[in-house]
């Protein structure tokens, strides 16, 4: 078994417009880094042994600033981990983005289905949670992960069997979700108080 936090990277001056980031490479703002900051001292009450991130900046930089709050090695990167691409919906306001294409769930043309990113990113915590099997001690190890808000979307609302998250429910920036990861099997155990 392999428990797995999983991090909402910090705030990007995209984010604060309330644009559409989607697959665009965007860099946090200095209330991102302010929010790396505050997972990494949440993050400090536990023992950790890994931190992997999206390969997008802003993603790679708040686990950069977790890593070495906590001690560990660098991040290691995980492509199936980076946010939703938008498509033509890349770069939109989301007041625009709604108007025009009504709903989360419609793929704008270029756009990745939902269900393509949660199957890549459960495939992504399927290796994490092999990798992290073959390395463990008896005890579970705990590994944390930076990544974006629509995967996080997804991923909860698979382990909650479509009941999480509630319609308005935010995500902020900086949140952290806790799993329990193994090879096929993803039950989310608590999202972790601010």
């Amino acid at each position: 078994m392999t428990l797995i936090t999983l991090v909402r990277h910090g705030q990007t001056d995209w984010n604060l417009e309330r644009r559409i980031q989607g697959s665009t490479d965007i860099p946090l703002n200095e209330t991102g880094r302010a929010d790396a900051l505050a997972a990494a001292e949440l993050l400090s009450a536990g023992t950790h042994h890994a931190v992997y991130a999206s390969p997008l900046v802003r993603a790679q930089e708040t686990a950069g600033i977790i890593a070495g709050h906590l001690g560990l090695d660098a991040p290691l990167t995980t492509r199936d981990m980076r946010e939703r691409e938008f498509g033509e919906g890349e770069g939109m306001l989301v007041a625009d983005y709604l108007e025009r294409f009504t709903d989360w769930h419609s793929a704008p043309p270029g756009a990745e289905a939902l269900e393509m990113v949660r199957d890549r990113a459960l495939g992504a915590l399927d290796v994490i949670a092999r990798t992290s099997r073959r390395r463990s001690t008896p005890a579970a190890e705990s590994i944390i992960v930076v990544t974006h808000g629509g995967v996080i979307r997804s991923l909860l609302n698979h382990a909650s069997g479509g009941t999480l998250p509630r319609e308005g429910d935010i995500l902020r920036n900086g949140s952290l979700h806790r799993f329990e990861a193994a090879p096929g099997l993803l039950r989310l155990l608590e999202p972790i108080p601010a």
